[in-house]
């Protein structure tokens, strides 16, 4: 592949990703993407809110002034720590009331974030955008294809993929392990039965010891089960 279609292809995978959401506070040096975050809320809402076919659905900062500075060096163009708002279109189906229907995928919403995903979402904002003509039976969600595996290449990536709840090292920002002067970056998808903020801390805490010198680690989930 050519130096300009490897970083097209890198450029792709990355906007893919959508948003880098924050894990924790902001000394956690966590963050999930907005893609592994969408797949987990969708499968919820299939699973637990009949008569509601979920559309566009986005997830961002509730505000600029509620965020703080993290204590670890971020991801490229991640967000900072701070409370999240879930944005989402759906259709209703005829047999409820559209409040009651909205208020029940706002739960399930709110639920999965924080009991799945261990997102800060304190805010949901539901869009209806059509009446559909009768309760549809729930249909299977197709979860987003997994993201690809990596293998480890080095003593830090070895002890990162060795972390308990790590499915696998990824590389979507381009490796798996990015070594830097001032910090150090793991990206990981995890697998069932495990939360993502203990996932990420773990693995943070794996790392420290062997690397070459002590610096701040930052740690992306690319990839979250979407099962319950």
């Amino acid at each position: 592949m050519t130096t300009a279609g490897g970083w097209a292809a890198t450029v792709r995978a990355r906007m893919g990703l959508g948003r880098l959401l924050p894990l924790g506070g902001a000394g956690d040096g966590a963050w999930l993407t907005e893609r592994a975050a969408e797949g987990v809320l969708r499968a919820a809402a299939a699973r637990e809110v009949r008569g509601a076919v979920l559309g566009r659905l986005r997830i961002g900062l509730v505000g600029t002034e509620t965020t703080a500075e993290p204590a670890v060096p971020p991801p490229p163009a991640a967000l900072p720590p701070g409370p999240l708002r879930i944005e989402a279109e759906f259709e209703a189906a005829p047999d409820e009331p559209i409040p009651a229907l909205a208020q029940r995928l706002r739960a399930a919403l709110h639920a999965a974030s924080a009991e799945r995903l261990d997102l800060a979402v304190t805010e949901i904002d539901l869009r209806v955008t059509a009446l559909l003509d009768a309760v549809a039976e729930p249909e299977p969600v197709n979860p987003p294809a997994g993201v690809p595996a990596v293998t480890p290449q080095d003593e830090v990536g070895t002890t990162a993929a060795a972390v308990p709840g790590v499915a696998h090292l990824t590389g979507t920002l381009g490796v798996p392990v990015r070594i830097e002067e001032a910090s150090v970056r793991v990206e990981c998808a995890t697998s069932p039965g495990h939360r993502p903020l203990a996932v990420a801390l773990a693995v943070r805490e794996a790392v420290i010891p062997v690397l070459p010198s002590p610096v701040p680690v930052a740690v992306l989930i690319t990839d979250v089960p979407t099962g319950p």
